[in-house]
């Protein structure tokens, strides 16, 4: 599934493909949407926003389009009307004079108002954008410290969308290196400098991610061992996905273990449970 970094990347690509030039023709593959499609005819894309893992397609005729892509779900930019050559289904085309978005294999999708927005059962009980500019660390460790999430393992909270938006299976692991915190620990184990480090890594990871289109290792080490002819897998990041290759800080054997079925990676040496406060 992809994670916030991947999905506001998203958004910027829908953006640049019909943001501010007049809608043509929608096409809602729904039944119960299909009433929409003469609404939205004309209208202008304001902006497209990404809430955690969903999207959402402001219009000038205040209706916005929901959507979440869950596990299968996939955007594609063409040129207008120019339909790809693939076994998914379409479920949401947005065209204008130049290009179409097309949204194929999702089930999520809904028409919004402002008032719609506000209550809906996944967007109103998002937690901090960690995508958000506006989202600060102290913000963060005020959710840590709050008692709701204060006594959850880490390798479930950080994958709870109420607690943080936009964390998914990678950036956990990737958050929980940088800010050298051991998965199985709850907030309440930690000291208040490992709550400060996981407070500034949770904005930190995700942010570089997006700007780097997936890199969360360190960027100068990732430039050299590309240059060195190493595949995007072997430098995209610290630990995630490097079950056994040796860690990039220590040289220990990174280990892969699972929660709720999830898989996960973490150094035993740099992430040891005993840290010095």
């Amino acid at each position: 599934m992809p994670e916030g970094p991947e999905v506001k990347l998203e958004a910027d690509k829908i953006s640049d493909a019909i943001a501010s030039v007049p809608v043509e023709t929608i096409f809602f593959a729904f039944e119960h949407l299909k009433p929409y499609e003469a609404k939205f005819a004309g209208c202008l894309v304001i902006k497209v926003a990404a809430k955690g893992k969903a999207l959402l397609i402001h219009f000038d005729n205040q209706l916005a389009i929901y959507s979440h892509n869950q596990l299968y779900g996939k955007w594609m930019i063409r040129q207008a009307h120019d339909y790809p050559q693939t076994n998914r289904q379409l479920r949401l085309a947005i065209h204008n004079l130049k290009k179409s978005a097309l949204l194929y294999s999702a089930s999520d999708i809904e028409v919004l108002d402002k008032k719609a927005i506000a209550t809906h059962p996944f967007l109103s009980r998002l937690g901090l954008d960690v995508l958000n500019d506006r989202t600060t660390s102290a913000a963060v460790v005020a959710r840590l410290q709050d008692k709701r999430f204060l006594k959850r393992r880490l390798t479930a909270l950080l994958l709870d969308q109420h607690f943080l938006a936009g964390v998914g299976n990678y950036l956990r692991s990737e958050i929980l290196f940088v800010a050298r915190v051991h998965p199985t620990l709850r907030p309440i184990d930690c000291s208040e400098r490992q709550l400060q480090q996981l407070s500034l890594a949770a904005i930190a990871i995700p942010q570089q991610s997006y700007q780097t289109k997936g890199i969360t290792n360190d960027i100068e080490l990732a430039a050299k061992l590309k240059a060195k002819g190493y595949k995007r897998q072997a430098y995209r990041h610290w630990v995630f996905n490097r079950e056994e290759e040796p860690c990039f800080v220590c040289g220990t054997a990174i280990v892969k273990e699972t929660s709720g079925g999830r898989r996960y990676y973490y150094c035993p040496q740099c992430q040891a449970k005993s840290q010095p406060v």
